[in-house]
């Protein structure tokens, strides 16, 4: 018998509201990537954090590749989270890959959730005829011959591209988390990431959804949040964020505070 699921994917409950706030981070970060966010909710929520079980911060021995090659089993990671916690009602925010997790965790249980804050949220980044995703299948192999080629030079030219904006310390922490990750964790995720498709989920959300989106994302065109708007099925909003990038936890944290606040006090 393993550690339980708790232990072993780093669950912290910070703060001392009475709603619980689930902050859960992207692909190539962990928790550590919303600690300058945490300040601004811990007063008011108690805020549950965790790693995605392909974080650096995870003991890589945990992740099953035959189990993780679909976005259930992640859902099925955070379900059971909420439940070991004895959580029955909670607002997400999710990014990224987490954005998409969120989605299918709340067609699954609806009543777990009172909203969806989906930043830099993507149903599907590949192009297909009348969707632009931001990404054609060749530029998609390039980048995963490049992961493979040389991780670590990968990871010092995608951080500054996915930072998107002119914050060094930015760059170094995401290059930092990102080159925790094994590297054939990473792509193995990855390759799940840019095969998934949610588009026909989206009208099965009847949660209030709030979608963040940057001015500039080097993975998600703006084009995409309108069309997450107008295929979800529930109730939904576009925070538009004036600065660059698809880290801005990172790069912007007190302006997405006040964005986050917004998505929650509506």
């Amino acid at each position: 018998m393993g550690p339980s699921i708790l232990d072993a994917l780093n669950v912290r409950v910070v703060g001392s509201g009475k709603k619980y706030l689930v902050l859960a981070h992207g692909l190539g970060t962990d928790q550590s990537v919303w600690s300058r966010i945490l300040p601004y909710f811990r007063t008011h929520y108690k805020v549950i954090l965790f790693d995605l079980v392909c974080a650096g911060s995870v003991n890589p021995d945990y992740f099953d590749f035959n189990k993780y090659n679909t976005l259930d089993a992640f859902v099925d990671d955070l379900l059971q989270i909420l439940d070991s916690l004895g959580v029955d009602r909670c607002y997400y925010v999710g990014h990224s890959l987490s954005s998409m997790i969120g989605i299918l965790a709340a067609i699954r249980r609806p009543e777990l959730f009172a909203k969806l804050i989906l930043i830099g949220a993507s149903p599907r980044f590949k192009n297909d005829k009348d969707y632009y995703g931001g990404f054609e299948e060749s530029e998609v192999e390039k980048v995963f011959a490049a992961m493979e080629a040389n991780y670590a030079a990968w990871v010092n030219g995608y951080a500054p591209l996915a930072v998107g904006a002119d914050v060094p310390t930015a760059v170094r922490e995401f290059s930092r988390t990102l080159f925790n990750v094994r590297p054939d964790i990473s792509l193995f995720v990855s390759r799940t990431v840019f095969k998934s498709d949610l588009r026909d989920k989206l009208k099965l959300v009847k949660v209030p959804c709030c979608i963040i989106q940057t001015a500039k994302d080097v993975s998600v065109p703006s084009s995409v949040a309108v069309y997450l708007k107008e295929h979800l099925g529930g109730r939904s909003t576009i925070e538009m964020m004036n600065v660059e990038g698809h880290l801005p936890h990172l790069s912007a944290p007190a302006l997405l505070a006040h964005h986050l606040n917004r998505a929650l006090s509506r």
